[in-house]
């Protein structure tokens, strides 16, 4: 049975961050492959811009054209409108019908995913690999998740097999300081040549030819 991890995100730009990130998910939980997915164009008027979705599903290929273990989605991208984290989990569902499948999350986002649409199906269809994010503890976790929080631990140690979803794992890599948003903000003021060390070398050359994040 393969392992499939499932990363999502903007992406904006992707930076070392992530592929260490990744790296460790794959190792933690012996993935064979983990698939970036970069989000679409935002579907709301009021929704913050991002750089085009077709240039940061380009510098995600550049970052992990070395990475053996890396692959890379545009499932979201060609979606049009909402991009629910429980569909795009069915269409890997249908694709990979016999692997484990693996979703990454920041702690953040696991306090906030009983907010999230069909989050109770989403975490019986998929497991939950969480990185940490600040001091975001599983403490604060919404009440709403206290009976399935205890249960999703035991089954990542006692039944690590298994199609099913409903794991819950937390990842030992330790937190990367690197963000999107200060190395695009960077890129704005001017001094991009300090940041770039934070880049994958392709992204990095791949910002410059295009002039993105210049005010």
């Amino acid at each position: 049975m393969s392992r499939i991890g499932l990363f999502g995100g903007t992406f904006d730009p992707i930076h070392n961050g992530h592929v260490h990130i990744a790296r460790a998910f794959a190792d933690e939980l012996a993935l064979d492959t983990v698939v970036f997915i970069p989000a679409g164009e935002p579907y709301h008027r009021d929704a913050p811009a991002r750089t085009a979705a077709a240039q940061r599903l380009a510098m995600v290929e550049l970052a992990i054209a070395d990475e053996p273990r890396f692959a890379v989605s545009d499932c979201d991208v060609l979606r049009k409108g909402a991009t629910y984290t429980f569909d795009t989990v069915q269409i890997f569902r249908q694709a990979f019908a016999q692997a484990q499948l693996w979703w990454l999350l920041g702690m953040d986002s696991l306090l906030n995913i009983h907010t999230w649409h069909r989050y109770q199906a989403l975490l019986d269809s998929v497991n939950i690999a969480v990185a940490a994010r600040g001091r975001d503890s599983l403490s604060q976790v919404s009440p709403t998740l206290h009976t399935w929080l205890p249960h999703a631990l035991a089954k990542a140690q006692n039944s690590p097999d298994g199609r099913d979803g409903g794991r819950l794992h937390l990842l030992q890599a330790p937190l990367s300081p690197l963000s999107a948003t200060t190395i695009r903000k960077a890129y704005a003021a001017g001094q991009g040549a300090g940041v770039a060390a934070d880049l994958p070398p392709g992204v990095a050359a791949y910002i410059g030819e295009h002039g993105l994040y210049r005010s």
